[in-house]
């Protein structure tokens, strides 16, 4: 896990993102998404959605094992942060990280 947290500070440091459920099922459903971050406390509604329309498109989604207010101190953010969709992963390698994982 430690990797996994280590490249998602590079993502935000180098990368693109979008914050949020409704912004992340966007970033998915347009295809602008390359892979989605989703808490484990997400609402199952926005859970689902994000799954459905990533398996059509073939996009990644990551389910962190941690609670949406973990992944926003984690992401640096006071508040509680439910879903991540990564635009560009800049100069971290999340993505060969979540393969991995």
């Amino acid at each position: 896990m430690a990797s996994f947290e280590r490249e998602l500070k590079g993502l935000l440091k180098t990368g693109k993102v979008t914050i949020g459920s409704k912004e992340s099922i966007k970033a998915v459903k347009t295809g602008k998404a390359k892979m989605v971050i989703v808490a484990m406390n997400a609402l199952p509604r926005y859970r689902e959605s994000v799954k459905y329309y990533a398996k059509l498109g073939g996009i990644p989604v990551y389910e962190y094992k941690g609670t949406s207010v973990e992944l926003g101190a984690l992401s640096g953010k006071p508040y509680p942060v439910s879903m991540i969709a990564v635009l560009d992963e800049g100069s971290s390698r999340i993505l060969e990280v979540v393969e991995e994982g």
